[in-house]
């Protein structure tokens, strides 16, 4: 399929700065971002709201109704669930867990998969998260792997949930995080790895503007060599 403007994927583990990146750089190109994680949370508030079990034996098909009957969209940078703004509840701890652990399930990925390749297939958009460049778009024209080091990610996750009022600690903050990265590596459906084409960006000890500067060039790069 040829798009007249290119998919661009943001792949990579928590807290290496994707959503914020691949924020500045939707607008800065003019693209639609769409945050793919955020759906997922999205989903968490629906099964928890319904009070599904993720461990139960009963959970596929208690999701499969569920992610039937619900729906979820974009309104500009906002994620709507059933017509109402959830960004506000999406960034819950409790709820990052639970959609961690619901992208294990293959009736919750499979629905995710086809939402996601629905709103990035006329191309134009900037989409972020754990299996773009793998599962959702193989083909994208241009594929980022986004990392940083694990204490960098600790603290920024960390100050990201003291600002919106939570108590944990700095410690308990990384220990999640390693959790977090261990089960999304080792899940059997669309693992967290680079793609085998992606460029891969340490952003460590870079700004937000030097990381959304450099992928402007790589995507330049890209659309000349098109």
């Amino acid at each position: 399929m040829t798009r007249r403007r290119p998919v661009v994927a943001i792949d990579g583990p928590v807290g290496a700065g994707k959503s914020t990146v691949a924020r500045a750089l939707a607008r800065a190109l003019g693209f639609a971002y769409v945050n793919t994680g955020a759906m997922y949370r999205a989903v968490a508030i629906a099964a928890r709201a319904a009070g599904i079990d993720p461990d139960g034996a009963a959970r596929e098909a208690e999701l499969e109704r569920l992610l039937e009957r619900i729906r979820i969209g974009f309104d500009g940078e906002r994620i709507t669930l059933d017509g109402r703004d959830v960004s506000a509840e999406i960034g819950d701890p409790a709820i990052g867990d639970l959609a961690s652990r619901l992208s294990t399930i293959a009736a919750v990925r499979a629905r995710m998969r086809d939402l996601q390749r629905a709103a990035g297939r006329d191309g134009g958009v900037v989409m972020e998260g754990r299996d773009i460049g793998t599962a959702i778009f193989p083909d994208a024209e241009v594929k980022f792997f986004l990392t940083a080091d694990v204490n960098v990610r600790a603290r920024r996750r960390h100050a990201e949930l003291a600002a919106r009022g939570a108590t944990a600690t700095f410690d308990e903050v990384r220990e999640q995080l390693l959790e977090r990265d261990r089960r999304d590596r080792e899940r059997a459906l669309a693992p967290l790895r680079a793609a085998a084409d992606a460029i891969e960006i340490d952003s460590t000890g870079s700004g937000v503007e030097a990381v959304v500067e450099r992928m402007r060039g790589r995507i330049a790069e890209s659309t000349r060599a098109a």
